[in-house]
């Protein structure tokens, strides 16, 4: 089993690597899709002489091919594993922390994140996890936290799903001068490589529910984990626990996730952009309380958003023109905002909408809408939830690619239906506001959109 390593110093383009990194032709038929190795066991020579594959649990063609494409499009990263989902990813890293250790994690995480940590690590590893608001914590109240047993400081950034963002760099630095030294991992899911590179950043290990962005079709449940050329040898611990635990995804679902990241870089742009536009109208809605989402000029952590983008990102969003004439940047797909009204009216917008599909999971190229605090976050204790802003009123938009004004016109309609704009204060102030934030909006992003097509047709083969 050999690790998957990137080439060193690769200039090539985002899209082109995630093009052409380990998608070389078959060597045995010059097909130019590789194909699907279903294969659990392969022929030896003589014994110990191979072609470097002897089981699919511990290797196989489809998953080094992956790999070797997540070690190069994750920036900065030289080794990567496959795992049979995201949680897997993250049980497997918990592991490797071995007994009795300490964990500081971000105060709001994936739900299944925290149910690990405190349900599972607790009681079969006696692990302790701490939870902190890292987007708050001063420096000094971070470094006292972190113990001679802590082992890891868990970062979700932007958080799911009240997309707060923390200074992984700040965070990297503290954790690196202390005398503990604990990795330092940063769940990348939301953002996917293409708006954030963590590893450049400072960041040991990188996780990501391959399912989401990368795979971006709904049709896979996977996880992975990438780490830097410092940490191989803390890879291959990590590639050790993956063949013994065996949390690996098939053949098949490594053939798809690879498809898939192809067009990570056209997907991320199109779900970055109709984003803001989505972002803009619910800020200007009487039907909202607040609306959650970075990429916005007047969230309070904007500034922190447009410098922890990546660089290939970086570029795209400076070639769209002034960020605050605009509103804002794109930022990842996923927004979140508090609805007005009575303590249904989540779940009846959520009912109405046509385009937004009411379910779980995000980074699909479809819509999908949910409530956390009933649906994805509903294992956290409700008082716990309420604290951190996790109430019945939050709802969490996964922004697909959909056109940009078909979105606000479904989220518009559903609003109607779901809130009695009687009840709303400044009513007729604020729909004029509404509707004049939506005229602008949607006649921007349209614009945009025919300029962005007509360059891929005129780059198509």
């Amino acid at each position: 089993m050999s690790p998957a390593l990137t080439l060193k110093r690769d200039t090539r383009g985002f899209s082109t690597r995630s093009v052409h990194e380990g998608a070389e032709p078959d060597a045995a038929t010059n097909a130019v899709i590789q194909p699907m190795t279903l294969s659990t066991t392969f022929k030896q020579d003589a014994i110990g002489v191979h072609k470097g594959y002897e089981y699919s649990r511990s290797s196989n063609p489809n998953r080094d091919s992956l790999e070797k494409l997540l070690a190069s499009i994750e920036a900065g990263g030289s080794e990567a594993l496959a795992f049979s989902s995201g949680s897997a990813a993250t049980a497997t890293l918990i592991q490797s922390l071995g007994p009795n250790s300490h964990i500081i994690s971000m105060n709001v995480v994936y739900g299944g994140s925290y149910r690990y940590m405190t349900k599972v690590a607790a009681a079969n590893q006696g692990i302790e996890t701490t939870f902190m608001d890292l987007e708050h914590a001063s420096e000094d109240e971070i470094s006292e936290t972190i113990r001679d047993n802590t082992k890891l400081i868990w970062i979700e950034s932007p958080t799911n799903p009240t997309l707060s963002i923390v200074d992984i760099r700040k965070i990297a630095n503290l954790a690196h001068q202390h005398p503990a030294n604990p990795m330092v991992v940063v769940d990348n899911t939301f953002l996917s490589p293409y708006w954030s590179s963590p590893l450049l950043l400072g960041a040991d290990i990188v996780l990501h529910s391959l399912t989401k962005y990368v795979n971006g079709h709904s049709d896979v449940i996977m996880g992975g984990l990438i780490l830097p050329a410092q940490h191989t040898e803390y890879a291959q611990k990590l590639r050790f626990l993956q063949n013994s635990i065996g949390a690996i995804p098939s053949p098949h679902d490594c053939w798809m996730a690879q498809r898939g990241a192809k067009t990570l870089q056209l997907r991320m742009r199109a779900h970055g952009q109709n984003a803001l536009a989505v972002a803009k109208f619910l800020e200007n809605s009487p039907y909202v309380k607040d609306v959650i989402y970075p990429g916005l000029a007047s969230h309070p952590m904007h500034e922190l958003a447009k410098s922890s983008l990546s660089p290939h990102a970086r570029k795209f969003v400076e070639s769209l023109g002034d960020s605050e004439e605009n509103g804002g940047i794109p930022y990842g797909g996923m927004v979140s905002f508090r609805i007005r009204g009575d303590h249904g009216a989540g779940e009846r917008f959520l009912t109405g909408t046509k385009l937004f599909t009411l379910a779980e999971s995000l980074g699909g190229v479809e819509s999908l809408a949910e409530l956390p605090a009933r649906m994805t976050h509903a294992g956290i204790p409700e008082a716990e939830r309420n604290h951190l802003g996790i109430g019945n009123d939050l709802v969490r938009l996964s922004v697909g690619i959909e056109d940009a004004e078909d979105l606000i016109e479904d989220i518009r309609q559903s609003f109607e239906q779901a809130v009695d704009i009687s009840d709303i204060a400044d009513v007729t102030v604020a729909i004029k506001r509404s509707m004049a934030a939506m005229s602008n909006i949607v006649a921007q992003p349209v614009h945009q959109r025919q300029q962005q097509k007509l360059q891929v047709q005129i780059a198509a083969p």
